[in-house]
């Protein structure tokens, strides 16, 4: 019988002089992000000498160091670090346990806010009620932050919603846009150039530099949207004056 792909070992290259990135695979699958996040928390913990950040990906973990901490021994430092980590996950379990912090995201589905909605379901074979349904329904994970400081991308999304993403992109989404693109949704965190289908919009401050941490959301967050209506968010609206 062969191994899966997530079970294989994972590879160590080096990026630059101060950066190793760990990589269980080159697609995205939510059992190598899985592993990923198991990685980051088995690396937080084992704290090893010298790390400044640990970056989750899809289906890779990005960890930027010092070198000279790993100058010793002989080698060189990039593999006496590479050697490090492959200890710590000789011992990491495959994924986390299901404590994850959940977060609840506010959105007003449809019209202005989710320009896209019904003519996406139209074409999905769906009413908008039964999108809308189906989209706050589930449950997600956010796979990683990317594109723009603090886009979540999660995975998790209905088979049945799965969409592409649109043929002529915006070059201007409204900050806090709610988005399907493929097989994942995701939220605007600013206005932004966007090619995902927009479905509503959330009241919600994705990333804030006052804030600590500035990004609302972070990678392992397990993510539900419920529906709203106009006096909700109103109410919750954050945006600056």
């Amino acid at each position: 019988m062969h191994a899966r792909a997530t079970d294989a070992a994972p590879s160590f290259e080096p990026l630059g002089e101060s950066t190793l990135l760990v990589r269980f695979g080159s697609h995205v699958d939510p059992s190598l992000n899985a592993r990923v996040h198991a990685t980051v928390a088995a690396l937080r913990a084992a704290m090893l000498p010298g790390v400044d950040d640990i970056v989750p990906a899809y289906a890779s973990v990005a960890l930027h160091y010092r070198p000279m901490e790993w100058e010793a021994g002989g080698g060189s430092a990039w593999r006496n670090f590479a050697d490090a980590v492959g200890a710590v996950l000789s011992h990491a379990p495959a994924s986390t346990p299901a404590d994850e912090r959940a977060v609840e995201i506010p959105v007003r589905y449809g019209g202005v806010d989710g320009p896209d909605l019904d003519a996406l379901a139209a074409r999905l074979g769906l009413s908008s009620h039964d999108l809308v349904e189906r989209h706050a329904s589930a449950e997600y994970r956010v796979a990683m932050i990317g594109f723009a400081p603090g886009f979540p991308y999660l995975l998790g999304l209905d088979p049945a919603l799965h969409a592409p993403r649109l043929a002529n992109p915006r070059l201007r989404v409204p900050r806090g846009s709610v988005a399907i693109g493929g097989a994942q949704t995701g939220i605007y965190p600013s206005v932004l150039p966007g090619g995902w289908q927009l479905i509503g919009r959330t009241p919600l401050v994705l990333f804030d530099t006052a804030r600590e941490p500035a990004c609302l959301l972070a990678a392992g967050d397990r993510v539900r949207f419920r529906a709203i209506e106009d006096a909700e968010f109103a109410a919750l609206d954050q945006a600056p004056a």
